[in-house]
């Protein structure tokens, strides 16, 4: 899917504190839909998350269920804190015939990224995350913001600080690129033929 450009900033956040947001869960139905059209045929999907993190998970939860409402789809909750407890989450949202898994936004599931690949991977699992690293690490999918956009936005707002700007002046500044990756490799093991058209969108393909 073609980079696409958004708006850069949102209004001044006042006070001491400014930042970069980048869209982790405001892009939660767009990973649901490319699963949709990854398997247009499945019923259920696993939103996995961190319980945790509970209001983030909340938010998560009620995002994937509105979107997965007009695609006819049903959203299984999986939570997972630890690696033991992610063991068993994807074993249970198997018995629960998930189709396939959408890796909520979390730091800790973001460092279990290789692992949830070899967890998804020996239960015929596909993932979806909002980090294209992931797919480097053996998830099939990732739809996101640009890393390295996310990088030059985080240098431009720490040289900006050091001329002496205050945080209460700089605008929440947004990632304007999104990208989607696909792993051919994975989705050979796991027995899927990608859509053509889900491909010739990808901005990166891992063969």
């Amino acid at each position: 899917m073609p980079a696409h450009d958004g708006s850069r900033t949102t209004t001044r956040p006042g006070g001491n504190t400014t930042g970069i947001t980048t869209f982790g869960q405001e892009l939660l139905p767009k990973r649901l839909e490319l699963l949709h059209e990854l398997l247009p045929k499945a019923s259920r999907v696993a939103l996995l998350l961190n319980p945790s993190s509970p209001a983030t998970s909340q938010v998560e939860i009620e995002r994937a269920q509105l979107a997965a409402r007009p695609l006819g789809l049903e959203i299984i909750v999986a939570g997972a804190s630890t690696e033991n407890e992610l063991e068993h989450a994807l074993a249970a949202v198997v018995q629960q015939r998930a189709a396939a898994i959408l890796v909520g936004s979390d730091v800790f599931l973001s460092s279990r990224r290789e692992y949830i690949a070899v967890l998804a991977l020996r239960h015929t699992l596909p993932t979806i995350s909002n980090d294209h690293i992931a797919v480097v690490a053996g998830q099939l999918m990732s739809y996101g913001s640009n890393s390295d956009d996310i990088y030059q936005l985080a240098g431009a707002y720490v040289g900006r600080l050091l001329k002496g700007e205050k945080p209460a002046d700089l605008p929440v500044m947004q990632p304007t690129k999104f990208e989607l990756a696909v792993n051919l490799r994975t989705a050979k093991a796991l027995g899927l033929d990608v859509p053509p058209m889900l491909l010739t969108r990808a901005d990166e393909v891992i063969e």
